[in-house]
């Protein structure tokens, strides 16, 4: 349980200020996805309040199962080895989580994207070597890349990869799917007065008790923002501060650019409120590319 004198500090620099009420806090947390994952509910239950956050880790570990990029058996891996032009079965709950990071591409015009996988492994062995991808290999994984190559079938619950060597990666998005998952999970039980926290990312139902709103403080850059006064929305953070690398004097964030096929060269992060985490996930790394 966290202390009401204490603020809970997020791993993306933000900082929900400490409210003030009757209801007793219950909070719990655990690793996942690589960051932490935070729970504050306000319930005179706690029982009730320990069940359903039993429940909502399990949503987001599930979530996690089948839309990972880095475990090896997970469902979304498993499609890098589809041959391309033939439908695929997919699992209903990846396919929703697909459907959804699909709508914010073209939403986005491909600022965001879900089939960036071959330029994210890319990414990922720069940061491991200390060099660049040749000219080839780049334009190859660029071929590979854009949402528009990917078809998804509602009726059948298929995905197509219209060319050879795609691969997805729902890594800018998945956080906050989860996040709005676990939140479902408590609003089920009864207990809207909750916050998640994970990464970059903050989702919150209704207010604490006595107040009209959750008010969060966000810090991006080192730079203080104005705090935010959030009601069943979310907030997320993107931007460089934390992932990136540096080869030859150069500064590559983990962010890619689409247009390059490399990480951002730009220092750049944007804060953006949406309705639902997902979207305020996806819309924040949109914008940090589109500047």
């Amino acid at each position: 349980m966290i202390s009401r004198r204490k603020t809970l500090q997020l791993l993306c620099g933000a900082t929900l200020l400490p409210t003030a009420g009757r209801a007793e806090t219950f909070s719990s947390e655990r690793p996942l996805m690589g960051t932490i994952f935070r729970i504050k509910t306000y319930t005179d239950d706690q029982s009730l309040a320990e069940k359903a956050s039993t429940e909502a880790f399990a949503a987001a570990a599930a979530i996690n199962a089948v839309a990972s990029d880095y475990i090896a058996d997970s469902e979304l891996l498993s499609f890098s080895k589809l041959p391309a032009g033939k439908p695929h079965p997919v699992s209903e709950t990846l396919f929703s989580l697909l459907l959804q990071a699909q709508h914010y591409a073209g939403k986005t015009n491909g600022n965001f994207d879900p089939s960036l996988g071959p330029l994210t492994k890319l990414w990922r062995e720069s940061r491991r070597r200390k060099t660049l991808p040749d000219a080839k290999t780049l334009s190859t994984a660029m071929v590979s890349s854009g949402f528009r190559k990917l078809l998804l079938d509602e009726e059948k619950r298929t995905l197509t990869f219209t060319i050879p060597g795609m691969r997805l990666d729902l890594g800018g998005i998945a956080k906050g799917q989860a996040a709005d998952a676990m939140l479902a999970v408590f609003k089920r039980h009864g207990l809207a007065r909750t916050s998640i926290t994970c990464g970059g990312d903050v989702r919150v139902g209704d207010p604490p008790p006595g107040k009209d709103h959750w008010t969060v403080a966000v810090k991006t850059t080192g730079i203080q923002k104005p705090p935010l006064e959030l009601v069943n929305a979310a907030v997320s953070t993107s931007g460089d501060l934390h992932q990136f690398i540096e080869i030859s004097g150069k500064r590559y964030s983990h962010i890619i650019d689409p247009h390059t096929g490399l990480g951002l060269t730009v220092a750049r992060s944007a804060t953006v409120s949406a309705p639902t985490a997902a979207e305020s996930d996806a819309i924040a790394t949109a914008k940090c590319v589109s500047g």
